[in-house]
């Protein structure tokens, strides 16, 4: 087999490889797959702080670095970090059929490259401290001595892991890093609102959260208040464990039980979330107050907002309690009063695609389904779904604006088409999804020849957008057949939709003779 190879050094690159650094937009979202100079007075996106981190780390060898009078594998130090930020190299490949000879490979390599003062990749470094992504094994609490030794949390490998599955890299240290006995974590993956980049915060989206939170199997009951106060990186290192409690503190002439200290609320939030800034952590606690799922024990200090401090007390409420299922929630029928409504024979076929219908648009089904998806090893399908739904909202407003779309925006819209294709298409991909062979083969075709000039480019990208809508659906279908069933019989799932009441609109719907839409759009 011969293999033709492209090399293209790009500054415009799919989204997933790019530094998106913005300046404040009144709310609005920023433009997407730029690589702009990183200066202080810009902020950057949420995921695409989380890229860089993942870049940087995918740059670095990860060896073995002397810690006292020992060798600590999969470590790097702070020179290392900074020097390779300073001046940062990514450069992948990806492989497709060569649509006039099958027997032939045609490989692309994107290069991407990126540079920044070293005072401003000290800075990023910091930050990567502040999100728990990273944890020094000396104790230090900043970047600033060049020879501290440094290693990724739990919580880092998970969000490097999650990265380069979406990205096809398979470098030999990074997959020593995954298989090694510290890759523990099963993160609690928090949406965001895509116009502001803020955390959805409904009333059944915080319930789901803190079922986490609070522990579903019980709480997390430390022997003596010290061992509930200490505020190591490691106390959360699987994610599955509650927040840190003490069976009983005497506050005053009182005692509580099951109390936890505002510091190990944020802490366990910061190290067993997706969130990066411990404001954050503040907004989710002081919800979990607002809807009445834990209370402070001093109610004469009491104030609106959460404290995260060691000093403030806060109990379980006997709500939260039934809402962690630590007690019994009154019991009744998973579907709620629209089991009694037969649906109509002619509804029934759809009944699963109603469901994903619902499962979609709700952020607290949608929380859980994804966390049953990734149990299940079929996470990519969601993900790609939402990926592809997104690309096409960003398609449609590129129209909007200028039709056709300017040049600059059609290649920029290849580039998040590349970026898609090769996450969860290309033959080999760790995402590889299971979609019909010819629509797969009319993908690669036109993947292959999205090049030329701007009229070339911008038939492709329309040819392109119009597959992958067909794609989307596909995998749509696949999921409402295959994966919503089994979620909806899944037991440890069965009081959320209880609660949520997944199957009344349904009922309702079918006994009115009414369709639900095919997909959520």
């Amino acid at each position: 087999m011969s293999v033709r190879s492209q090399e293209k050094r790009l500054f415009l690159v799919p989204f997933s490889f790019a530094v998106l650094v913005f300046p404040p937009t009144q709310g609005k979202p920023p433009p997407r797959g730029r690589t702009r100079e990183l200066t202080r007075s810009l902020c950057v996106a949420i995921q695409d702080f989380k890229d860089l981190f993942s870049t940087l780390m995918v740059s670095l060898p990860l060896t073995a670095h002397r810690v006292r009078f020992t060798k600590v594998d999969h470590t790097f130090t702070s020179e290392e970090a900074i020097n390779n930020l300073g001046s940062l190299k990514f450069s992948q490949s990806n492989r497709m059929p060569d649509p006039r000879d099958p027997t032939r490979i045609v490989t692309t390599t994107t290069t991407t490259t990126f540079s920044m003062a070293k005072e401003m990749a000290r800075s990023i470094c910091q930050k990567f401290l502040e999100a728990r992504f990273v944890e020094s094994l000396e104790g230090k609490t900043d970047f600033g001595s060049r020879t501290s030794v440094w290693q990724m949390t739990a919580k880092g490998i998970h969000i490097l892991q999650r990265f380069c599955s979406r990205n096809g890299i398979q470098s030999a240290h990074i997959q020593q890093v995954f298989q090694s006995p510290r890759n523990t974590m099963q993160l609690v993956i928090l949406e965001r609102e895509p116009e502001t980049d803020k955390l959805n915060h409904d009333e059944a989206t915080i319930e789901v959260i803190f079922r986490r939170f609070a522990g579903q199997e019980g709480p997390n009951v430390k022997t003596t208040t010290t061992a509930s106060d200490s505020d190591s990186v490691q106390d959360y290192s699987t994610g599955m464990v509650g927040v840190k409690v003490a069976k009983e503190r005497k506050v005053g002439d009182k005692v509580y039980f099951n109390t936890f200290t505002g510091r190990a609320a944020s802490d366990w939030l910061m190290d067993c979330c997706t969130m990066v800034d411990r404001r954050e952590t503040v907004e989710i606690s002081t919800l979990f107050m607002e809807y009445g799922l834990i209370a402070p024990v001093d109610m004469a200090a009491h104030i609106a907002r959460f404290a995260p401090t060691k000093s403030a007390i806060y109990y379980v409420t006997p709500k939260g309690q039934r809402v962690a299922g630590w007690v019994d929630s009154p019991k009744g029928s998973i579907n709620g009063d629209a089991a009694s409504i037969r649906p109509r024979e002619g509804a029934v076929r759809d009944s699963n695609s109603n469901r994903m219908t619902v499962i979609l648009k709700d952020p607290a089904l949608r929380l859980l389904f994804r966390e049953f998806l990734r149990d299940t090893h079929c996470e990519e399908n969601l993900s790609f779904y939402q990926d592809v739904r997104e690309f096409l909202t960003g398609y449609a407003a590129a129209k909007k604006v200028s039709n056709p779309p300017k040049p600059e925006s059609v290649r920029e819209m290849l580039a998040w088409a590349y970026s898609l294709y090769n996450a969860f298409l290309a033959p080999g991909s760790p995402c590889e999804l299971n979609i019909d062979h010819n629509l797969r083969s009319a993908l690669a075709a036109r993947m292959t020849r999205a090049v030329g000039d701007n009229e070339a480019m911008m038939e492709s990208l329309e040819a392109v957008a119009s597959l992958f809508e067909q794609a989307k659906n596909s995998v749509f279908k696949l999921m409402a057949s295959d994966s919503v069933p089994k979620f909806a019989r899944e037991p440890k799932y069965q009081s959320v939709l209880r609660e949520r009441n997944l199957e009344a609109p349904l009922a309702v719907a079918a006994a009115a003779g009414i369709a639900a839409p095919r997909n959520s759009g």
